[in-house]
């Protein structure tokens, strides 16, 4: 059949015009038991604190890595309610190094702010991160919320250049016990773990423009160029594909700082660690900005005889054989 008529949209423009944020985020929920059993919530509430905390102009790009229906259904609702820009749904997980990779390909942004789907943003978290990336000169990365581990990690030209050229520069055990008791809890380490961990590192603020911030920086929340972010995975993908499921990251962090760009963290925490489930404090913190949440039922047994056994190595072994064999068992029943 004859082409009828002419295309009407071929004399006009393009009315988008990108932001300068492109807010992304990677969603990974593939059912809703054991470690995912309130993995719903989280992201949930990442995302509201996404559209309660971030200020225009921004586009939010959502990256869903093969979960269940439920979370699948939940993110095209937002879709359709227009709260997401853009929206990837892959039938698979693609894995977080290739997922990440394509998400610095279809953000149409200058600057790519990336969070996992368990990163609760506070109020004023974006010009924050912006204010660094715009104040201090060669920035790669910049995070919301501090760990002192990771000043040892991924950080020597920024400790190099914050030795030479920052206009001050103070060490020290500087980090709030709060913020350490927070990345305790909701990165499941205990005491002594994290103790062990950060032996021996001190805490490095370096002053520039009249601007404090950490030095440090991961891979978990980070605001990047997005030039930036495309040069080091071009470099790490040169068949533009990793076989492996997680990983790497580490790797990307140490090739952005062999590069020479600097890794910081905003001075004030503008970021909160979720974990897998809420707690009481979080659930408190949404509230003060208009979020509805719930926490989840024993989300810190933090003292008693049930916290005792959940850190006795051979009974939490224990428990977690038994929560895979049943979640097999059910399973293998849906299939027959």
């Amino acid at each position: 059949m004859p082409r009828i008529g002419i295309n009407p949209s071929r004399s006009q423009t393009v009315s988008f015009t990108p932001p300068r944020v492109t807010v992304a985020v990677l969603v990974y929920a593939p059912h809703q038991a054991g470690y995912f059993q309130h993995r719903m919530d989280v992201t949930r509430l990442t995302l509201e604190s996404i559209l309660a905390n971030t200020e225009d102009p921004y586009e939010l790009l959502v990256f869903d890595n093969g979960s269940c229906p439920e979370m699948v259904a939940y993110l095209q609702e937002l879709f359709a309610q227009g709260k997401i820009d853009r929206l990837v749904l892959s039938a698979h997980n693609i894995g977080k190094l290739n997922a990440l990779y394509r998400i610095a390909q279809l953000a149409s942004a200058s600057v790519i702010a990336y969070s996992d789907d368990d990163v609760y943003h506070m109020k004023g978290w974006l010009p924050a991160h912006l204010a660094v990336l715009d104040s201090f000169p060669n920035v790669g990365a910049v995070t919301g919320f501090y760990i002192r581990q990771r000043v040892v990690m991924s950080s020597d030209s920024t400790l190099a250049w914050a030795a030479s050229s920052a206009e001050a520069l103070k060490r020290g055990l500087l980090m709030p016990r709060k913020w350490e008791e927070e990345y305790m809890d909701n990165s499941g380490r205990t005491e002594e773990r994290y103790q062990s961990e950060v032996a021996g590192v001190e805490d490095v603020v370096v002053s520039y423009h009249g601007l404090k911030a950490w030095v440090s920086a991961h891979h978990f929340e980070v605001l990047t160029p997005k030039k930036v972010l495309l040069e080091v995975l071009d470099e790490m993908l040169t068949d533009g594909w990793s076989d492996q499921l997680m990983g790497r990251m580490v790797e990307m962090d140490d090739r952005m700082d062999a590069k020479g760009y600097l890794r910081l963290t905003t001075y004030a925490q503008t970021m909160r660690l979720l974990g897998n489930a809420l707690d009481e404090e979080v659930v408190a913190l949404a509230a003060r900005d208009g979020i509805q949440a719930e926490a989840a039922a024993g989300a810190k047994p933090r003292s008693g005889l049930l916290a005792k056994a959940a850190a006795n190595r051979r009974v939490r072994n224990g428990i977690q054989g038994l929560i895979n064999w049943l979640y097999g068992l059910l399973h293998q029943n849906g299939r027959e």
